[in-house]
């Protein structure tokens, strides 16, 4: 849960980051919002979804989940997160994205087969943050990023560098 707080206040002050994980970020990347939403029915709670600005050209919804802890029923709570969002707001979105970000790819669910085709389709990037290298060799935000994976004292070291 702390890790959730970490980013959500990330995510809060700098939009913008999430885009560095994605390849192919929009135009806009630096207009969109920021908002942790909460989906009425059965009170899902999506970690992050990216509004992007109405004057945008191409109006896609960017939904975020980190994840620090194993949850083998993750992927059945975020698809149905965001097709409830997507179903609320229909006429509002012509397109998502999501960015699911593991601190390591040992906390992904091990069963995937029943949701292959959208893990395995170009709207979802899946993020192991131990993977992405050296914490140095970062840009400043995934750097940021990288220091949730660290054990506190190596994170007070490694931000030093910062």
């Amino acid at each position: 849960m702390r890790r959730d707080s970490i980013f959500y206040k990330l995510f809060k002050q700098f939009p913008s980051l999430l885009f560095e994980l994605v390849d192919e970020p929009p135009p806009e990347a630096d207009s969109y919002v920021f908002e942790s939403v909460e989906v009425k029915e059965t009170a899902f709670r999506i970690d992050g979804v990216f509004l992007p600005p109405a004057n945008a050209v191409s109006q896609v919804v960017f939904f975020a989940e980190v994840q620090f802890q194993k949850d083998e029923n993750l992927y059945f709570r975020f698809f149905s997160e965001l097709s409830l969002f997507l179903h609320r707001h229909s006429i509002r979105y012509d397109d998502w994205y999501g960015v699911i970000i593991f601190g390591s790819r040992s906390l992904e669910p091990s069963n995937l087969k029943i949701h292959r085709s959208l893990l395995a389709g170009d709207q979802i990037r899946r993020v192991y943050l131990d993977e992405l290298g050296d914490v140095q060799q970062q840009p400043l935000g995934l750097g940021l990023m990288l220091l949730t994976i660290k054990e506190d004292t190596e994170a007070i070291e490694t931000a030093k560098f910062f």
